[in-house]
């Protein structure tokens, strides 16, 4: 074996044994709630997008308030891509094709979209970028519990940023750490009435978290394939557009489903552009599920299910009854603190305990979110990982 060949083996060996050892690893936390310590940044705060305005003014307030961070996130993302093509070709490319690219998304997105870039200044094929990284640049940990009197919790941590520049100085992700200043909390409402709640990203129109209030609770997450969001991506620019973008049917479904059942069959059916895992939960007991998505159709309905004891579903980003990838195993951690909770002790208190876990919390962890779809509750908390901490 070569130099090269012993030194790539020897960084392997490396983060393959630290993933599994402290300081990388720790017993379960306890007690991190109510938020604070050196894993709590702050608290995410609260805005309003009016779905009865014009899609183009929707967000206009809020980019005018975010407009700072915005464009430092894009300025960021336009240094990375001009760090592989230092010609600035691909952003000169960005900005050329992607704005043809948003005629073609769906209703009303695009033109929420446009009035982003409007009210933002910045150019539209780079706010079309960054509405299409989430289709190939996620990864989190979802679970939903249901507690000893058929009460239901729902939490996540937003784990992106993955390869995108790594501060070797700060060590850190350089967009997992941009993104924090644009997570907001938003109320969706229609005639003054709160249609469903969210934590996203300023700029972002597509929802990863959010919480119908009494009627259920939806995360997404990445699925890795080979047929992945490349690939629809793609076939999108191409002229084949009858796939759903993940992040597009997520809203749709928050805004429009009337029940647990039926957001399930539309999360379960719709042909999508990229594979994913959608996390949903109901507001009656055993109504939780993890529904596993190839781009086509649903592989897998993994659901509560009392009987068997299975009190709670989590998902990483692997399939559940396939063995994590040994060097991202945030899944046995998160299993394993959630055994040691039991039924009887869960709570949104002890499910901040477990999201807070390393390597469950982890350097590309931005959020962390908490739902109780009884009360209509959702709050979430920019998190931080203090060194030494796992990459992911």
């Amino acid at each position: 074996m070569g130099r090269c060949g012993l030194i790539i083996l020897a960084a392997l060996m490396s983060v393959i044994s630290t993933q599994f050892i402290p300081p990388y690893t720790e017993d379960c936390r306890t007690g991190m709630y109510p938020p604070q310590g050196p894993t709590f940044k702050g608290p995410v705060s609260w805005y309003t997008v009016d779905l009865d305005l014009p899609p183009s003014k929707r967000w206009s307030a809020l980019i005018t308030e975010k407009k700072t961070d915005l464009i430092e996130l894009i300025q960021a993302i336009k240094d990375l891509a001009n760090a592989f093509v230092p010609s600035g070709r691909l952003i000169e490319l960005v900005d050329i094709t992607l704005p043809l690219m948003v005629d073609t998304l769906p209703y009303p997105f695009g033109d929420e979209i446009k009035g982003i870039a409007a009210a933002s200044g910045v150019p539209l094929g780079e706010v079309t970028l960054f509405n299409i990284f989430y289709e190939v640049f996620t990864v989190c940990t979802s679970v939903i519990a249901e507690d000893a009197n058929g009460k239901l919790f729902h939490g996540r941590n937003l784990d992106f940023g993955l390869f995108l520049g790594w501060d070797e100085k700060n060590k850190s992700w350089i967009i997992s750490e941009k993104l924090k200043p644009l997570v907001v909390n938003i109320d969706f409402k229609r005639n003054n009435q709160i249609v469903f709640r969210s934590t996203n990203f300023a700029g972002y129109v597509g929802m990863l978290t959010g919480i119908k209030p009494h009627t259920f609770t939806l995360t997404m997450n990445e699925r890795f394939s080979l047929d992945g969001g490349y690939i629809g991506i793609l076939e999108w620019i191409l002229g084949k557009r009858d796939g759903m973008w993940m992040s597009f049917l997520t809203r749709s479904v928050l805004e429009n489903a009337t029940s647990y059942k039926e957001a399930k069959t539309h999360l379960a059916e719709t042909k999508l552009l990229a594979p994913a895992y959608f996390i949903l939960g109901g507001n009656q007991t055993g109504e939780a599920c993890i529904i596993t998505r190839s781009r086509l159709f649903s592989l897998d309905i993994w659901e509560i299910d009392l009987d068997l004891d299975r009190w709670y579903v989590l998902e990483t980003n692997y399939d559940h009854w396939k063995e994590p990838f040994f060097l991202d195993d945030r899944r046995t951690p998160a299993m394993r603190c959630m055994n040691q909770t039991k039924q009887t002790n869960i709570s949104l208190k002890t499910m901040y305990d477990v999201l807070s876990t390393k390597p469950v919390l982890n350097k590309l962890t931005t959020y962390t979110t908490l739902m109780d779809v009884s009360e209509g509750k959702l709050e979430s908390y920019i998190r931080e990982c203090p060194n030494p901490c796992m990459p992911w």
